[in-house]
């Protein structure tokens, strides 16, 4: 390899891992944060949190509101990959969507700072083009090709799903004492039947077992 090209590489990824420090360092900021009900870390304190450069931030970013929405799409894109991997080898559109609905009741236990970050920082970007969206809308559209849902308004319903996935994150955040594990399945159950299961086959598939952690 021509030693340009190895001078490149080697930029490209200090780049890349000045940029990753940064959003590890804003995620766990945003977490902490969280009780306080506001974020104030100058840009100067978030970068000695990373350990990079002050300089080296708006290589990356324009300010706070730019790392901010990087941290959140990026603590969101790992919650979507936790249950992609939990759920990994379920075919059926129906069931994998209410595994996801259940998981994510889990979120305050398995993955505390992601859950921190989602109940404190605008609950409504988990609904945008990051994290579960996208994989929520995949089974919506794959169930109703298949025949498994009989909603005819697939923007409906993702904004249903949404709104109730929003709410149960709610529920976690601001009532701990909650049976989440509970209230994940019957609110699966609800959406499935409304997505047009039977009731029967909605509530088995919202009580069976969740495939085991790998």
């Amino acid at each position: 390899m021509p030693m340009s090209d190895l001078r490149r590489n080697r930029f490209e990824r200090r780049r890349a891992e000045t940029r990753h420090a940064l959003v590890r360092a804003a995620r766990k900021i945003l977490a902490e944060s969280a009780e306080s009900g506001g974020v104030s870390a100058s840009i100067h304190a978030i970068a000695k949190r990373a350990d990079v450069g002050l300089g080296s931030f708006y290589n990356h970013f324009t300010g706070k509101p730019d790392l901010f929405d990087a941290a959140v799409a990026d603590a969101l894109e790992e919650y979507a990959q936790a249950v992609d991997e939990r759920l990994h080898g379920v075919d059926d559109p129906a069931e994998r969507l209410a595994g996801g609905v259940r998981l994510s009741a889990r979120m305050a236990e398995s993955y505390p700072e992601i859950m921190q970050i989602l109940c404190h920082s605008q609950l409504g970007r988990i609904c945008a083009g990051d994290g579960l969206a996208p994989r929520a809308k995949r089974d919506v559209e794959e169930g109703m090709a298949a025949g498994r849902f009989t909603v005819v308004d697939p923007v409906i319903a993702l904004t249903v799903l949404n709104g109730s996935l929003l709410a149960l994150l709610d529920l976690s955040c601001n009532q701990p004492e909650a049976d989440s594990d509970q209230a994940a399945g019957t609110m699966a159950e609800m959406i499935l039947h409304m997505l047009g299961l039977s009731p029967d086959e909605a509530r088995a598939l919202a009580r069976r077992p969740l495939p085991a952690a790998a």
